[in-house]
């Protein structure tokens, strides 16, 4: 069975330099201290990190997010099978790197569409080529302004490794705005492992000393990722994230990234998003309000797929997420 080990798997990227983060062993590692298990498997010049998780009385659920890796996957497709039915995997779940339309229809592969997606689908995504003006003028007027004062309000940018303040400040936003937060150790795995290669930055924003908001963001390639931002109760006027936010893209372009991915805004149409977000604030929604304002694309990827080998437990999985 051609399944290959991180090292080995770490030399093939390095023909794929634009792969996307979740495709690269560093996020095999991290999901590996927290209930996945990473394999790689590739063929020839494709390949893929897949990811299993354990399920009740001996199964596994498969997942390759933002993959596979290289154009013919068809060649691929048997060793996958070979590795998920060797785990006893009741099914593998594919989120392509691609947006809608863009990708591979796996149904000619043995896939179905999936009514159940891990990542988000929607997106929006900022344009960083340019200089610093180019990129201000593509935002809200409002955003502009919020950045502008940030700075004249003392607020201080500064790049940290205080994993524990920033999940400190993750724990503040999470019971503010409803959604569920990782814990520290999640987030120190996250910082460990990507932070050697110069992939992650971790910037804090202060107002005389005293921490107020904190941003993670990643960089590979042409493209950033912004994960995981958090903020206080405190001193919220002084408009701590909207100066975080452009850092952040600052540090990204330094990186030889022309690509911010702002990662994650609610699953709907852009009219149904700009006439609903003053209406709503749960959720995703809360975040889309204030991510509009940077002036990006709101982009969609294509639909998830499931390759199913075991019908029955299937079905019950089905159930479960519908629910």
């Amino acid at each position: 069975m051609p399944e290959i080990t991180k090292i080995e798997w770490n030399e093939f990227l390095k023909e794929y330099p634009q792969t996307h983060l979740l495709q690269q062993s560093a996020w095999g590692e991290v999901k590996a201290v927290f209930g996945w298990h990473p394999v790689w498997v590739t063929v020839g010049d494709v390949g893929a990190q897949v990811l299993f998780r354990s399920l009740p009385l001996g199964f596994t659920l498969a997942y390759i997010p933002k993959g596979p890796i290289g154009k013919d996957w068809q060649i691929l497709w048997p060793e996958i099978d070979l590795a998920c039915k060797t785990r006893n995997a009741v099914f593998l779940k594919v989120e392509q790197d691609s947006w809608e339309g863009a990708g591979v229809d796996l149904s000619d592969h043995g896939f179905k569409p999936s009514i159940h997606a891990i990542q988000p689908l929607r997106t929006i995504m900022i344009d960083i080529s340019g200089n610093e003006e180019e990129i201000l003028k593509r935002m809200k007027q409002k955003t502009r302004y919020n950045i502008r004062l940030s700075g004249k309000k003392d607020i201080i940018v500064k790049e940290s490794e205080d994993v524990s303040s920033f999940s400190n400040m993750m724990d503040v936003t999470g019971m503010r705005d409803e959604f569920g937060v990782h814990s520290q150790p999640y987030y120190q795995k996250v910082f460990n492992e990507f932070h050697p290669d110069g992939k992650v930055t971790m910037l804090i924003a202060e107002y005389q000393g005293k921490p107020l908001a904190g941003i993670m963001v990643f960089a590979s390639g042409k493209r950033a990722w912004y994960f995981y931002g958090a903020s206080t109760n405190e001193e919220r006027n002084r408009m701590p994230t909207y100066l975080l936010q452009w850092k952040a893209m600052l540090w990204a372009k330094k990186q030889g990234c022309t690509e911010y991915d702002l990662w994650g805004v609610p699953d709907e149409e852009l009219e149904t998003l700009e006439s609903e977000f003053n209406n709503q604030s749960k959720g995703l929604w809360g975040v889309y309000r204030f991510k509009r304002g940077f002036g990006g694309e709101l982009k969609r990827a294509d639909n998830p797929y499931d390759r199913v080998y075991k019908p029955l437990i299937y079905m019950a999985y089905k159930l479960l997420v519908r629910n």
